[in-house]
């Protein structure tokens, strides 16, 4: 039976990853042949960072990626804070509420923001392009923050923040000295799933973004139409690497923040 397991584990793993492994393999192919294999080269991944368009979108992509990481960490740190501290009714009413983006499908969110984005444009001269899309990347942020912080909240002992405040410190300062570094991990770890989606994501962006601001999966979905180029390829190789990268990083956090805990559990 652990024999049968390993074997169907296997298979799964390569259905779902040798596709990318092709992709890989090909971005290094000295033709623009996407069956055989005719030599090494890293010719395309040089016309890659010599592709205007590309550079571009992607300048455009991480900008926003950053910003709106940034951005819905900071509100969703803050808005995780405000729920941790109801009553149990209405927190798990906010919760609830909070999970519907999430569980929504990107489609509906996307059509229901370039919706809204045309009632404002009617009566604030709002246009599309990097505004809409920095708001909107923010908007399907925010709920991944929450959910990423509010275990940390759960796992902090409450009384420290008072104890901080009988000890001499401000509200402020026992936030930072005392709240803070004990969700670190957790605020991290939503920065990170924050800044993966943002840069990944396709669906909300089509739908918001203007012609003078496109994001990268756009760009790379209107070359696609026409023609696949191996530096497409390349582009998705180097994507491919980032985003492990930094799941990779989120995981050794999450790690290292797991260790004091089982630690203390071995103690007791």
């Amino acid at each position: 039976m652990k024999k049968f397991s390993k074997i169907y584990l296997a298979l799964v793993l390569m259905f779902l990853y040798m596709p990318i492994f092709v992709l890989i393999v090909f971005s290094f192919n000295t033709t623009k042949s996407r069956s055989v294999m005719s030599g090494f080269t890293l010719d395309w991944y040089v016309k890659l960072f010599r592709n205007e368009l590309i550079m571009t979108s992607l300048r455009n992509t991480v900008i926003i990626a950053i910003i709106a990481s940034i951005s819905a960490t900071i509100l969703g740190t803050a808005a995780a804070i405000g729920i941790s501290k109801m009553r149990k009714f209405p927190k798990a009413v906010v919760m609830n509420i909070t999970n519907i983006p999430i569980i929504n499908p990107e489609i509906v969110t996307g059509v229901s923001l370039m919706l809204l984005f045309v009632f404002f444009a009617a009566r604030m001269n709002l246009e599309f392009g990097f505004t809409t899309l920095l708001i909107a990347h923010i908007t399907f942020n925010v709920p991944y923050v929450i959910l990423n912080v509010m275990p940390k909240l759960k796992q902090m002992n409450p009384f420290l923040y008072e104890a901080a405040q009988d000890l001499g410190c401000g509200p402020v300062q026992a936030f930072f000295k005392v709240v803070l570094p004990e969700i670190t991990p957790g605020v991290l770890s939503g920065f990170l799933m924050s800044f993966t989606f943002s840069l990944d994501d396709f669906v909300v962006s089509y739908f918001t973004s203007g012609s003078t601001s496109q994001t990268l999966p756009i760009t790379i979905y209107s070359m696609t139409r026409r023609k696949v180029s191996p530096e497409i390829n390349a582009l998705s190789t180097l994507i491919f690497i980032i985003v492990v990268i930094i799941l990779v990083i989120k995981n050794i956090i999450e790690h290292r923040n797991d260790k004091p805990v089982t630690k203390a559990k071995e103690e007791i």
